[in-house]
Order: structure tokens, then sequence, then C-alpha cells
């Protein structure tokens, strides 16, 4: 063999190895894939074409000189999942315990760069120490330079953030300023300040886990959009992710197909509004029910929950889903829900993904808490997403649409393109009994049965008021149509409004009120 050839060969199999049999094997030990092994999973067999495997650092101080490990701690290349091409980095936890340093940024920018000028999307599996203390401010600086693409590719290219170890301190801003991020269960953790530090500075006794594991944000921060038992249905679940969502913002999202019928009748929803308007139902039903083949694929499934939030395709089609959760908080807007709507809606209409909302919304959730911490301005976010989104806008409203919350949920009034109602809805500025005692209080009071009277009252308005049919008689919907007609009506609205043009005022941006 040619020494040259051969050379070549071993720097890349000493490359190939990280940082040695011993720390993969440590690796292995802590039930953990290596960053290469997990591109395996990530990626479709033998696509992954590796950039910058001889990539090695320049530092001199506290000894590095002495070693210098090919890759620098992080894999960078391109692949395909579902032959569609994405670039990924994957960072190395036995080389330097995955540590960004100024050559293991570079790889990341150069990766970053040769996405946006391609359009692909990038995905980075997170599993590193923090920054490399012995290359300083440098390792500081690599960390913003990665910042300013990761803002600047938003709503250009689908950013994915998977964390499958530690993620601290400057670390954690790449992934929340990505569209998505990942966490594997009982592996993965994210905070700004570990427990240590916490413990010194507020005295507050809290583990790794309750801290920040993958559970703690995806039900209490609302930093995890999805958190999976384990790093291989994580990786699995990303590859699924990519099935509804373009390359990038030039794109139209990939077509499914499909053998559910688009005429298909939805005979469930006939019956599933229950009698009593105060009783829950559990709007994912429904939403099984309309969308292809029941796959809905959620978003943020453990956090505020009193709103839904996914993907799934109708006729083929990939669609955004927000909808009201009855079933928990009565389905409530408060400012959690709120903002995970907007985000949602926000990162639909980026990347050309119309919108399906099922609303039955009873209002914003009251109280001294919500408006204290800014439920206005939480609340307005959703109402901005929304009126700023321009791809098709598709509503359905099955029950409550009260107040403002009717205004927020993609009106007729904010650019809905397509609305309609169930004969259940029951569209008016607030329910019954708070109406009546408003209108009617000094009736009531002088009444002989006051408890009779209201209960009266309350009728006379539900038959008046809490319908679609006044909103249908001024256009405010454009159909009142039959539960089990949705899946049909909506296919034929999402089919006419392919080609759909709508526009905003020229800006440099609006000013969301964050």
């Amino acid at each position: 063999m040619d020494p040259k050839i051969a050379q070549l060969r071993s720097l890349k199999e000493q490359a190939r190895l990280g940082g040695g049999q011993d720390r993969i094997d440590a690796q292995h030990a802590k039930g953990k894939l290596t960053a290469r092994e997990r591109l395996d999973v990530l990626l479709d067999a033998d696509s992954f074409r590796e950039l910058d495997m001889l990539a090695r650092h320049r530092s001199t101080k506290f000894g590095l000189e002495g070693n210098r490990p090919l890759g620098d701690g992080v894999v960078t290349g391109v692949g395909t999942i579902h032959d569609r091409t994405v670039c990924v980095f994957s960072q190395d936890f036995t080389t330097y315990g995955g540590s960004l340093g100024e050559v293991h940024a570079e790889k990341i920018c150069k990766l970053m760069d040769y996405a946006m000028k391609i359009g692909a999307p990038v995905i980075g599996l997170n599993d590193s120490g923090g920054a490399r203390i012995q290359e300083g401010v440098v390792s500081l600086g690599g960390y913003a330079d990665i910042f300013l693409r990761n803002t600047l590719a938003s709503g250009v290219i689908p950013q994915i953030s998977v964390i499958l170890g530690p993620c601290a301190g400057g670390a954690v801003y790449s992934p929340a300023l990505t569209d998505f991020v990942f966490m594997a269960k009982g592996s993965s953790y994210m905070f700004v300040t570990g427990p240590e530090v916490v413990k010194t500075v507020t005295h507050e006794e809290v583990t790794f886990e309750e801290l920040g594991g993958a559970d703690t944000h995806a039900s209490r921060s609302g930093v995890a959009h999805f958190a999976l038992d384990n790093e291989v249905e994580t990786l699995l679940a990303v590859r699924k992710l990519l099935t509804y969502v373009p390359l990038n913002n030039r794109e139209k999202p990939p077509i499914k197909p499909t053998n559910d019928s688009p005429t298909r009748s939805c005979e469930r929803l006939r019956t599933i509004i229950p009698a009593n308007p105060n009783m829950p139902y559990d709007i994912k039903e429904v939403i099984r029910d309309v969308v292809d083949e029941a796959d809905f694929f959620e978003v943020h499934a453990d956090y505020a929950t009193n709103i839904v939030v996914g993907f799934a395709t109708l006729d083929g089609t990939p669609v955004g889903i927000v909808a009201n959760q009855p079933a928990s908080l009565a389905g409530v807007l408060d400012i959690n829900s709120s903002v995970k709507g907007a985000r949602f809606v926000r990162f639909c209409d980026a990347f050309g993904i119309p919108l399906v909302i099922f609303e039955d919304v009873p209002g914003f959730l009251p109280g001294t808490e919500q408006e204290w911490r800014g439920i206005i301005r939480h609340g307005a976010k959703l109402l901005y997403a929304f009126c700023e989104a321009t791809v098709p806008k598709l509503t359905v409203i099955t029950r409550k649409a009260y107040g403002g919350a009717y205004d927020v949920m993609s009106s007729k009034h904010i650019r809905g393109d397509y609305n309609v109602a169930w004969p259940t809805a029951e569209i008016a500025v607030m329910g019954a009994k708070g109406a009546v005692e408003i209108l009617y209080r000094k009736d009531i009071q002088k009444s002989g049965n006051p408890a009779e009277r209201m209960l009266e009252l309350q009728n006379q308005y539900n038959e008046e008021f809490a319908n679609p049919y006044e909103a249908a008689e001024r256009g405010y919907v454009d159909d009142v149509i039959e539960p089990q007609e949705t899946r049909t009506e909506l296919i034929k609205a999402l089919r006419s409004l392919r080609t759909k043009v709508d526009t905003n005022p020229w800006k440099k941006h609006g000013n969301i009120p964050l």
C-alpha cells in the first residue's frame, strides 16, 4: 500500500476512535451511545459525509499542545433523513468531555454556513461539558459565533437540538434559539447554573434531574418540546419530525402518501360533544379522527396541556394543529399556553405549513397570579402570531368561543381563511351565567325565586346567543357544518388554498410583545 494512503487511513481511523476505546467503553457504561453511533441511528444508512475530520485545536496553554485529538470533540457533516439532505453535528464526550473550544466552534459554524447555502436543516446532537476552560475567552467567543448563526438561520432553515448528555451554562442558549429541543430521559440535562451553584446562592437542595432533566424541561419550563425514554427513541423522533417540515423556507412541506380517503366521514364526532356544556372531552380524539391515518405527532405534549399543538397530514399535506383542550383547565388560555401556541404558529408560518385550529375556549384564565405575571402581554403573543401568519388558516369551532379568546384563536377578523362551526358551537361575549348576572342583576334580585329566575334567563340566553347562527349571519363563520363532515370540508378548503397569496406591510420586522 502507498505509504501516504496508509497514513491517511491511519489518521482517519484514529479520528473515528475519538478519545479512545477506554472512554468509548465508559460512554457505553453510562447507557449512552457515542457521537458516531448516534449518527448511525439518526441518518439514512451510508449517507453521512463527514467534514473536518482531521481538524485539531491550536491552543498551547495548560499543556494542550501535547494533546491535540483529531476532530476536536465534535463530528460534523452532511447526510440524509428519508433521502432528504440535512446538516448535522454530534459532540463527542469521549474527547475533552465534548467541551467547546475555538476549532470545535469553527467546525459547527462552518457547517451552519454550509446549511444556509444549500438550504438544509441543521441538527445538533449535544453532549458537552461546556466551554473549554483552558481556551478561556476564545471558547466564549465560539459560543457567540454559533448564537449569531442560530439567529440568522431562524425562519430560513429548520434548526433542531437534541440533548443527549450535559448542556450547561452558555451552551444552553444555542438550543434555546433553535426551533425544537429533544431530550433523552435519565441521561440529559440543561441548566444555566448547576445544583452546586444553586445551593450556594439560594440554599436550595436540588438534584441534576430535578433542576434540568428531561421531565423538568418537558413539563415545567417548556424548554424541551420532546422528552423520550432513551437515545434511540429520541433520534427516531427527530426522523419523524422531519417528515412534516420542509428543508427550508423556500420549499413546500413534503407530501406524505396516504390511503385514508379524503371523503371519509368522521362518525365518532357526531356524539363527542357532551350534552352538558361544562363537561370535558379530549380534543385529541377529534384531531385523530380528522387527520390522515389517526397519526398526530404532538409537540410539547406535557407542557401547558390546556392547548394542544403538533403536526399531522390532511390529504397527504402536512399541517400544524393548534387546539384548545377542554380536558385540561377547560381549555382556557393562560400565560404558558399562549406562549406555547404562539411559538408553534410562528414556526409553521415561517416554513409554509398550513394551520388547522380546533377551538373550544371559554376565555383567558382569571386571577391575580396571571394578571401580575402579564397575561395581557403573553396572551397578545398568540394574537400577534395568528395575525401575522400568512399561511392557510382553517378554524373549526367545536363548542365554546367566548370573549377575546374567540378573536385570538384565528378568527375571521384576523385573516382566518376558512372558519366553520359545529351546531354545538357557542359564540358569544361570555357564558350564559356570567352574562345573565350582568344583564339581569336587578331583575333576578326582585324576583320571588332568584334561582329559578336565574335558570330561566340562562336558558333564554343560551337559546338566543349560545349558538353559531348569529356569527354565520354576519359571515364571521363561513359555514356551520355537521361534525362528521369536518375532515372532508377541511380537505376541500385546504385544496382550494394551495394557491393562497397573502402579504404583510413592508417592515424590517414587527415588535412582538415579548
